[in-house]
């Protein structure tokens, strides 16, 4: 599944990739929470954080809204234990429902509140980037 971007998208990446030096495929201006969502290129995600979260410090400040990044992956597992880092991912399986491709994630008990966040805010996060990236319409924390 190929993802469009608008010249809006554009240029927030050029932007990002300017002040990081970070390459990244994707972006989300999720407007609810004023935070930006980058999809990293794989191998990347050190530039985009930088040393003691400088470079994301200075791209949260020069966009004025926070910045969180998810490096891709190519293998849809591994991307969506990128989706819930920090938070530790014991196990996926994916499940076919009426044609339907579902993840099934278990997580640590400790890091499940983690997962989840604050009203949902991380898994709904997950979910929007997996059917994004990968066309996975549902992800189901067990």
């Amino acid at each position: 599944m190929g993802v469009v971007l608008n010249e809006e998208a554009i240029a927030l990446i050029a932007q990002f990739e300017r002040l990081t030096g970070a390459g990244s495929r994707d972006v989300i201006d999720d407007g609810e929470d004023e935070r930006l969502i980058f999809i990293i290129n794989p191998g990347d995600m050190g530039f985009a954080i930088g040393k003691k979260g400088v470079n994301i410090k200075k791209a949260s400040e020069s966009f004025g809204k926070k910045i969180e990044a998810v490096e891709y992956s190519e293998d849809p597992a591994q991307f969506i234990r990128n989706c819930f880092h920090p938070a530790q991912v014991k196990e996926i399986q994916f499940s076919d429902y009426h044609g339907e491709q579902i993840a099934h994630v278990v997580i640590r008990d400790e890091d499940r509140g983690r997962a989840i966040g604050k009203s949902g805010k991380n898994l709904n996060r997950s979910k929007m980037l997996a059917l994004r990236e990968h066309d996975i319409q549902n992800i189901i924390i067990e």
